[in-house]
């Protein structure tokens, strides 16, 4: 016998709302503060959807748990199973000391499914990383993208397995002792299967870089901020998410007195008081704002964690010798010293790529480094390359390893990009699947036009809408024991091993980093109390002027007689102890 179920929807606009069940109409009542309920019996895997005013359309729940069908069809009634948890002993994991993996699940295996994904976990536990950060999982238009043109917040993709995937993944993740990180996207909606507009005010008249804005503080904004709030509080109690990647928090438009960001921190630590264990926020910004790692009880938003691009950004610089675009500021010795000692590189500093003064400093004494999230890829820093191209396919792996060795003996939260650590030699492109021609066609030539803008033939930008495209960025799994690869992963390895072994390069405050280097010579030294490490990122061997105890090298040095002096060979990094 079907159970009575209550259906709401928040919809101020429509003068009627009926709620579809199962090719039956309902009517709904209306409530003065603009949201519909029906009280109807209903099973869980019932179709379901609403019909607004005289449009016999039946359109998505905004709120839908499943969408089985894709984003254009009516939602599914479903209850994530609490019987169905594997994780009954796991009690968390703080982000402060581990690394984080960054992984697409539809390219991290062949199969490109959240099953396929747990086989290869032990993988990430033999790594030695801590937390698994996955691109969003959301519903959106289509087979496959990054996720970031999500529509149904609420719903998780079912090409990848579904909400009972996404819930098999995080058990499995957590019956190995990893944290499980999820992408979400607030700042904007994807261009197919957003129906919100049919509802309510969900959208302002601004747009951003990706689309139309949210309503955070305009006119009935409160049910909007209310949707996002409660879509993360879903994620992180519901499925047993460890914590959240706020992608490009800087495009959320919002003037009130407590910032989104702020009252999102607020209920996130009310409910991981309740769960009794550690939830996690990071933002994604390009601000270089410490306001939104700096605690509530200081004036700050109180979130946990920021990406750095600059770190990435002064690092890869100085490796490749690249200086395109937003590089041009990037790519000294000084540069990358400046920015391993104080985090940000632009801190109230003039930006060439923006042709204004960008960012303010972080407190370094009162800011731990491990706010801030570093790395050396992550699917920006390589799908937004015109072809996809990771860094191996134009630096050497000696140079792999140097960048490798500067993030992970850094002060910092590392984060890896799935692949890197073996080199992976298969590209990760932007790629699509609209079905609509239009706005497939749109896509491809918007992306040719980005490129063809710096002088890129159009013959060589991949088109995101092939296929081949998407298959092409699927990681290759037989490389790990060939030639450079595996030895890279190795050194990988060795080094996330020797960071959890010692305190030293855990270390969070800044003010205990030092770092020398020869800009002439291209060697550079970053000291954490009795561990250094020496980084030639030239191409002639260089003598350091710092000795101590060889405990980890890409190439072996030598010394002096003295010990008083390090030999490093090209392309190459050592680490010491003194």
């Amino acid at each position: 016998m079907s159970t009575a179920r209550e259906f709401d929807v928040w919809a101020p606009i429509p003068r009627q709302v009926r709620l579809h069940l199962d090719g039956r109409l309902h009517p709904m009542t209306r409530d003065d503060d603009g949201w519909w309920h029906a009280e109807v019996p209903a099973d869980t895997g019932a179709r379901y959807g609403f019909v607004v005013d005289d449009d016999e359309t039946v359109l998505p729940d905004p709120r839908s748990p499943r969408q089985p069908e894709g984003v254009h069809a009516p939602s599914m009634l479903h209850d994530v199973n609490p019987e169905s948890w594997t994780d009954s002993r796991w009690t968390g994991r703080q982000l402060a000391g581990s690394v984080v993996y960054e992984l697409h699940i539809g390219t991290f295996t062949a199969e490109g499914t959240f099953d396929a994904a747990v086989d290869r976990l032990d993988h990430l536990v033999d790594l030695g990383v801590g937390f698994v950060e996955l691109m969003p999982v959301n519903g959106f238009n289509g087979v496959h993208n990054w996720g970031y043109d999500g529509v149904l917040w609420y719903a998780v993709h079912e090409p990848y397995g579904g909400p009972e995937g996404l819930q098999r993944f995080v058990g499995a993740c957590h019956e190995r002792g990893l944290g499980v990180i999820l992408d979400v996207v607030y700042n904007h909606l994807g261009p197919s299967g957003n129906y919100l507009d049919r509802y309510g005010p969900y959208l302002t008249q601004g747009r951003n870089t990706w689309g139309a804005s949210l309503n955070l503080d305009g006119p009935d904004s409160g049910p909007v901020r209310r949707y996002i709030i409660d879509n993360a509080l879903r994620w992180l109690r519901d499925f047993h998410i460890d914590g959240l990647r706020l992608d490009a928090v800087h495009a959320l438009v919002d003037h009130t007195a407590t910032h989104l960001l702020e009252e999102l921190a607020i209920e996130v630590e009310t409910l991981s008081t309740h769960l009794r264990r550690p939830l996690t926020l990071i933002a994604e910004s390009d601000l270089n704002n410490p306001t939104l790692v700096t605690p509530r009880s200081a004036g700050g938003y109180g979130l946990h964690a920021q990406w750095d691009d600059d770190v990435h950004h002064a690092v890869h610089a100085a490796v490749s010798g690249e200086r395109q675009g937003y590089y041009g500021d990037f790519g000294s010795l000084q540069c990358l010293a400046t920015t391993l000692r104080q985090g940000f590189f632009h801190a109230g500093t003039y930006s060439s790529f923006r042709a204004r003064v960008h960012g303010r400093p972080l407190d370094t004494r009162r800011t731990p480094a491990n706010a801030l999230v570093a790395y050396t890829c992550t699917h920006d820093q390589v799908g937004n390359r015109a072809t996809g191209d990771r860094p191996g396919e134009y630096l050497t792996p000696g140079q792999l390893a140097i960048k490798a060795a500067l993030i992970l003996c850094s002060p910092f939260t590392p984060m890896l990009f799935m692949g890197e650590e073996w080199g992976a030699s298969t590209p990760f492109r932007f790629f699509t699947s609209h079905p609509e021609p239009e706005l497939a066609t749109a896509t491809a030539q918007g992306r040719i036009a980005e490129f063809a803008a710096h002088g890129w033939p159009a013959t060589d930008i991949p088109d995101p809408q092939d296929p081949r495209t998407f298959a092409d960025s699927k990681l290759d799994w037989s490389e790990l024991s060939s030639g450079h690869h595996a030895r890279l992963l190795a050194t990988y390895r060795d080094l996330i091993a020797l960071r959890a072994q010692r305190t030293e390069l855990t270390d969070p405050w800044l003010d205990h980093v030092r770092v020398d280097y020869d800009e002439k010579t291209q060697w550079i030294t970053v000291h954490r109390r009795g561990i250094r490490l020496a980084c030639n990122l030239g191409t002639d061997p260089v003598t350091v002027p710092f000795g101590g105890s060889p405990a980890l090298w890409w190439d072996p040095v030598t010394q002096d007689a003295t010990g008083a002096a390090t030999i490093v060979p090209r392309h190459s990094f050592v680490v010491l102890e003194t």
